[in-house]
């Protein structure tokens, strides 16, 4: 992998990285799933439901190809789990409640953090990996169009958008850390 050309003692081997990548993929797709599920409890007849339940659907297509994978390689998900079952419908609900245009703020922050995320497994997966490569850039263009519908549904208009974005960015960049290691 090209981000770890060299391995010192004490790093990861190959596989341990791979394994690392998948535990925290089904994580976050997991969490998304809980997300959506959350807006969806508040905003279900809203404006924004239909597209809301778009996104969820391609959301669960994705878990669900993790799940597989996770099977597959048998590798350990992470411990996690139940804390971003609740985690993840508080913030989608949370969100919805400030009203629809937060619950897509919320959307806009969680894919650009996958986004960049999915980015640099891509890059760092380089040619070893085709099959895990591909459905990581097909569901980073994915997370991509989410993140412009919301933008589309006046996400950027939300109160306190900068504020509310960062933070979430913040909360996703640390489960993301957490999910990796544990």
């Amino acid at each position: 992998m090209s981000e770890y050309p060299r391995r010192l003692p004490g790093d990861p081997s190959r596989e341990a990285l791979i394994e690392r990548m998948i535990r925290v993929d089904h994580a976050g797709e997991y969490g998304a799933k809980r997300i959506y599920d959350g807006q969806l409890a508040v905003l279900g007849r809203a404006k924004s439901a239909p597209e809301i339940r778009r996104m969820a659907e391609q959301e669960q297509r994705h878990l669900a190809a993790f799940d597989k994978l996770i099977a597959e390689r048998r590798v350990r998900p992470t411990v996690l789990s139940p804390l971003w079952h609740a985690a993840g419908f508080a913030l989608g609900a949370a969100t919805a409640l400030m009203g629809e245009r937060a619950a897509m703020a919320c959307t806009v922050a969680v894919e650009e953090v996958i986004d960049e995320h999915y980015r640099r497994q891509s890059e760092a997966l380089g040619d070893s990996e085709p099959a895990l490569k591909a459905a990581i850039d097909e569901f980073r263009r994915d997370e991509c169009v989410h993140r412009d519908i919301a933008l589309a549904h006046g996400a950027e208009e939300a109160p306190f958008y900068p504020a509310l974005t960062a933070a979430i960015k913040a909360g996703s960049r640390l489960a993301i850390w957490l999910s990796t290691r544990l």
